[in-house]
């Protein structure tokens, strides 16, 4: 699955690489991977749905 989230590094929406979902520990889902230009985290909250 392809993800885009916002990279505070590149200071850019970028696609998610390496996305996976996880669930937190309040309930919600999130989407977490690495930024393909700058190899920073990036993560994105994602619909309940």
């Amino acid at each position: 699955m392809e993800f885009e989230g916002y990279c505070v590094k590149c200071r850019k929406k970028q696609t998610i690489k390496n996305g996976t979902v996880v669930e937190t520990a309040n309930g919600r889902r999130m989407a977490k991977g690495t930024c393909p230009e700058c190899g920073t985290k990036v993560s994105r909250f994602l619909a309940s749905k």
